[in-house]
């Protein structure tokens, strides 16, 4: 079978609606059933403004009326804002990214509070959620932890959506999303054709059941998605993927400053990764830190650029991680 038959079936059969398992009676039969622990994790940093209601929404719904989620958490990167006492006094576990695993250093990001909450949260399928989603709603959780329920060939859940993009005061339906339209899906196009099929390869909200993500590096810093879905492809199959249509989700719109960095981390994380795999051959190091010009004024300034391109390792691999979970390996 080619790539593109595989491809194109893969499509019809491994994209969901959310409306396909809305059914929550009956995905907390399953985990029941299956006898399974589901965690949701937050990763944040200054995000008072929308991580009450996220909470809220989430344990009202999936932990309260339906005990579908075992636990809700934050695990955060000192925020300077109201943000862990917000999450505290709407019900959430609240940790420290810093104070967790200090023995092997502390580095700043989205991928380190993932790679720790796997240590710090006991759930068999662990969800995660940005913390910045204006319209949050319980879809963005079971219409993710459902497929993992329903169908144990899946192993990883990614959603998809529209995202409006503000401009100025007006906010237009679509438009979010411009490193994915003009930069990812074209390298996943290019190196991994059969993962052209994901139409938010970088979305933030993805499940995984926890015997995979502990067997897979977590990169810091923006490429931390990407790498994870390239990983998990290529040590699973296409098969063991799957996206979930959220229909929309509105957030705050990143600037093109930082959209800038986001784009050099992601193509430092491909190269890195296709590198590594062969598939190309690189003869100068791939640096972590790069020029941008500026205009100011009537001068065109460089200004250096530098980011954190660390990736901690499985974290199978770490002693105290094993001994928590009771594993002897």
């Amino acid at each position: 079978m080619g790539w593109k038959t595989k491809l194109d079936t893969w499509i019809k059969t491994n994209t969901y609606h959310h409306s396909s398992f809305s059914d929550i009676k009956y995905l907390l039969k399953l985990k029941e059933k299956k006898n399974l622990k589901i965690s949701l994790g937050f990763p944040t940093l200054n995000e008072e403004k929308t991580i009450g209601e996220e909470i809220k929404t989430m344990r009202d719904e999936l932990q309260i009326h339906y005990p579908l989620l075992d636990e809700i958490a934050i695990i955060d990167s000192n925020s300077t804002d109201r943000t862990r006492e917000i999450a505290q006094g709407a019900g959430a576990d609240v940790y420290l990214a810093s104070e967790c695993l200090p023995q092997y250093g502390v580095i700043q990001g989205k991928g380190e509070n993932l790679w720790k909450s796997l240590y710090l949260l006991k759930g068999d399928i662990i969800l995660w959620i940005d913390a910045d989603i204006k319209n949050i709603h319980p879809k963005f959780a079971y219409a993710l932890i459902g497929p993992l329920l329903k169908y144990d060939h899946l192993k990883y859940v990614k959603a998809f959506y529209e995202r409006p993009l503000k401009v100025g005061r007006r906010m237009r339906p679509s438009g979010g999303g411009r490193v994915t339209k003009i930069l990812v899906r074209p390298l996943l196009a290019n190196f991994y054709p059969e993962l052209s099929g994901f139409l938010q390869p970088l979305s933030g909200e993805y499940a995984g059941k926890r015997e995979i993500l502990e067997n897979v590096p977590f990169r810091m810093g923006y490429g931390v998605e990407v790498a994870l879905l390239i990983d998990i492809y290529e040590k699973w199959g296409l098969e063991s993927l799957a996206q979930v249509d959220m229909d929309k989700r509105v957030h705050r719109n990143r600037g093109l400053d930082e959209l800038e960095k986001m784009s050099f981390a992601i193509l430092h994380t491909f190269f890195t990764r296709l590198q590594q795999q062969g598939i190309i051959s690189v003869n100068e190091q791939i640096e972590e830190s790069f020029n941008l010009a500026k205009i100011r004024g009537e001068q065109i300034i460089l200004r250096g650029e530098k980011l954190t391109f660390m990736e901690r390792v499985p974290i199978i691999k770490i002693k105290e991680y094993r001994e928590k979970r009771g594993q002897k390996r």
